[in-house]
């Protein structure tokens, strides 16, 4: 009897063993959110992270209760110290979603908040960049892997009241853009996926929870939603290992770009 239940414990811990490997930062809501669902459906061992536990473990239970693995991390990516302690442990990353991210305030630079602008630049740049640092040293080891940036046309396409937040996504451009060089004798692809609108909590965060504010953002239009980016990033990850995306820009079909979006009145 003790041998059988020794082989029932092997059995499902070799089988977790098996399953690739996704780590996403920024799960609790929205893109984060939708894509640990999406890459749990495609059987994908998940490890969640976030600030806010209890609704990782919301997540965690939906995942197990459609038969899925979900792991959870609580801690705030913009500390290095949290970032190393949390993730070092972990044996094998096959796929990093860089997802945490945020804008706060939509004002014109000189009456901008610089509380604001560390929150972006803390949280777009310098906390990918701590994660990163972490995974990609382990996919390097492990000879491959696939990280996800999480971007937006505001890295390419400047708007007025968004300096900060379109500056520090620019830099999540220019970054996947080096690391594809940087990783690429190693094996490993890099993909920024760049949306436009996309209906989550982005609008209400930026205006400090004035949800009334955040609702006429998406007024007229119909926006992406964090299932749409989370289907591009499942698409992209089941490529062949000879074919990678380098830059995906996703949009509304009522969107062009930053300056063009046709509202239904």
């Amino acid at each position: 009897m003790q041998s059988k239940a020794i082989f029932r414990i092997f059995a499902r811990y070799n089988s977790s063993f098996m399953k690739k490997q996704l780590l996403i930062t920024g799960a609790t809501s929205g893109i984060g959110r939708a894509t640990a669902l999406r890459m749990a459906r495609e059987g994908y061992a998940v490890t969640a992270t976030g600030r806010r536990a209890d609704r990782l473990e919301t997540l965690a239970q939906e995942i197990a209760a459609a038969g899925g693995e979900c792991t959870t991390l609580v801690f705030d990516v913009r500390d290095a110290e949290q970032v190393r302690r949390f993730l070092e442990p972990i044996e094998r990353i096959d796929i990093l979603v860089n997802n945490a991210g945020l804008a706060a305030g939509l004002e014109h630079i000189d009456r901008g908040d610089p509380h604001d602008w560390d929150a972006m630049i803390d949280t777009n740049v310098k906390g990918l960049l701590y994660v990163t640092r972490i995974v990609a040293a382990k996919m390097v080891a492990a000879g491959g892997g696939h990280i996800f940036n999480i971007g937006s046309i505001a890295g390419t396409e400047p708007y007025e009241n968004g300096a900060v937040y379109c500056a520090s996504k620019h830099a999540v451009h220019a970054l996947s853009q080096a690391m594809r060089a940087d990783l690429l004798a190693d094996g490993i692809k890099v993909t920024e996926i760049r949306p436009g609108m996309v209906e989550t909590e982005f609008s209400q965060v930026r205006f400090h929870g004035d949800r009334e504010r955040a609702a006429k953002v998406y007024q007229g239009v119909e926006p992406l939603r964090g299932e749409d980016i989370a289907e591009a990033i499942a698409w992209a990850a089941q490529l062949p290992a000879h074919m990678n995306v380098n830059d995906m820009v996703l949009m509304p079909a009522q969107q062009a770009g930053a300056y063009y979006t046709h509202r239904n009145r």
